[in-house]
């Protein structure tokens, strides 16, 4: 996909400088010639995160199901398995390296890039922390409903760090998330989870603040991309991913050794309901689940943009509580009905705003080409 000319990029970021040269990239006339390859390519991508998702977070709930109870096992499993993405990053590399392409004019320091691997890696296992805790004490239907509200606070987030206009559209989709999770605060803890009041409580509290954890991080890294990087590649979002992962999985080992719940991870195996090889396929296929998921969404960065791989990742969440239902026997009762209605609505809103910010920069991106022409 070839780039548009540095006049096209300033004549268009003349008429909106709310817009980033890679947004502008992706909207060029060429985008809309795109092969059957690339579509393809991009359907493949969208089944990897809707699938990897749900199947990890099943999977998640059904450790806990079935006997598992190291909420630090249940997080290090999210990011451990990042090896599996060095297989694509050597491919990429290889495939750069036989291209000739030039080497960028100027990279930050290594310093500054540990700094910054090591801060984000942090975040995240912080919120796969919360998000752990969250899957323990809530059924798997309103945990995902609640994880919606992540899309509320990304257009906050985004607001602040992104320079990301604060239209109408996303304000009732915040606002209507935002309502969606306070009702499946206040409604019973109805599911296949029965907890007490306190532990639902926790529970609700820590995947919305892992959901905001999640929106932050995002913003971040979109953040370290125009600011630090000055560019979004394949191998970098790669990069990003993987060092982030290991810092996360080193912080979860530490919690898990000082927790003391390694020690009971022999006794837990054995009193895991499914036998000790479920035990551990349970947690290599979460693992691999979180990957594919990961996978997914930094092809649909790569292909399309990092905003577009953030939506998709929020339209999988409807989709677990259907499996939720039909697997786990989870309790889809009016206020949930209602939660999912309005959370539904809210994802429209937003994705109807992204529909017409895409139509602004394409026309935008064409009388920029046409002016070009006519000099």
């Amino acid at each position: 996909m070839s780039e548009l000319s540095s006049l096209q990029i300033r004549m268009i970021e003349s008429q909106d400088p709310t817009l980033s040269k890679d947004a502008i990239i992706l909207e060029q006339p060429n985008h809309k010639g795109l092969t059957l390859k690339w579509w393809l390519l991009v359907a493949l991508n969208i089944i990897f995160v809707l699938a990897g998702q749900s199947v990890a977070t099943l999977l998640g709930r059904f450790y806990y199901e079935q006997g598992g109870n190291s909420k630090w096992m249940a997080t290090l499993v999210q990011t451990v398995a990042f090896p599996i993405l060095y297989v694509p990053l050597f491919f990429f590399h290889f495939s750069n390296d036989s291209s000739g392409n030039p080497p960028p004019i100027s990279k930050p320091s290594f310093i500054m890039l540990v700094a910054i691997y090591f801060v984000l890696g942090l975040l995240l296992a912080g919120q796969n922390f919360l998000y752990s805790i969250g899957l323990l004490y809530l059924p798997v239907s309103t945990y995902s409903l609640i994880c919606a509200s992540q899309l509320a606070f990304n257009a906050v987030f985004s607001y602040f760090l992104n320079s990301q206009k604060f239209t109408i559209l996303i304000f009732n989709s915040t606002i209507t998330l935002t309502l969606s999770a306070s009702l499946l605060a206040v409604g019973e803890s109805s599911g296949s989870t029965e907890v007490s009041g306190a532990k639902y409580a926790l529970g609700f509290a820590c995947t919305v603040g892992a959901s905001a954890g999640y929106a932050l991080l995002l913003s971040l890294m979109q953040l370290t991309f125009q600011k630090v990087l000055k560019r979004e590649t394949f191998a970098v979002v790669l990069d990003m991913q993987i060092y982030t992962s290991i810092v996360a999985s080193c912080a979860c080992l530490v919690g898990l050794f000082a927790s003391g719940e390694w020690s009971s991870l022999n006794q837990e195996m054995d009193g895991f309901k499914k036998g000790r090889l479920t035990y551990l396929m349970t947690l290599i296929w979460t693992a691999i689940g979180w990957q594919m998921c990961s996978v997914g969404a930094v092809g649909l960065i790569f292909l399309v943009s990092s905003l577009f791989s953030n939506v998709i990742s929020t339209f999988a969440l409807p989709v677990v509580p259907v499996f939720a239902v039909i697997f786990f026997h989870d309790k889809m009762g009016g206020v949930k009905v209602i939660a999912l209605l309005m959370a539904i609505w809210g994802f429209t809103s937003y994705l109807y705003q992204n529909y017409l910010d895409d139509k602004r920069k394409s026309a935008a991106a064409a009388v920029a080409a046409t002016e070009q022409r006519q000099q």
